[in-house]
């Protein structure tokens, strides 16, 4: 009999269960952009399909991944909807003002989109909440 010493095991409500999904959605949220934003609807389905079965600190994570998307996606249709709505505009000084201030707003929310999805994996890998 040897005294060596015993993996823990992980039962339900481990703060790391489903940690790695947690990681590989928020990886695939910072490739969204050289990806022209493709993987980040792959980085969405790991985070639905994995929310079920995670728990503690990788839950908050993949709730907090699934409420970013949404709430950047929603932005982005509006500003979209603003830039469409300033070119036909663009006659008039209002037009190319409005122009502008959309396409600033649509390049800060992707940086800032960024840099949320790089500070909460951050977070992750430090077990610390999003």
């Amino acid at each position: 009999m040897t005294d060596a010493p015993r993996q823990p095991r992980l039962e339900a409500g481990h703060a790391s269960e489903g940690k790695a999904p947690a990681a590989i959605a928020w990886l695939l949220y910072i490739l969204s952009i050289p990806s022209a934003n493709l993987l980040v609807i792959v980085g969405l389905i790991v985070a639905y399909a994995s929310r079920r079965s995670a728990t503690g600190v990788a839950r908050a994570h993949l709730d907090e991944q699934i409420r970013l998307f949404w709430s950047v996606f929603w932005w982005t249709v509006a500003l979209w909807v603003g830039i469409a709505i300033s070119i036909p505009l663009a006659i008039v000084l209002v037009g190319i003002v409005t122009l502008i201030i959309c396409g600033l707003a649509l390049l800060l929310l992707h940086i800032w989109f960024t840099v949320k999805s790089v500070l909460g994996l951050i977070a992750l890998m430090g077990d610390r909440a999003p």
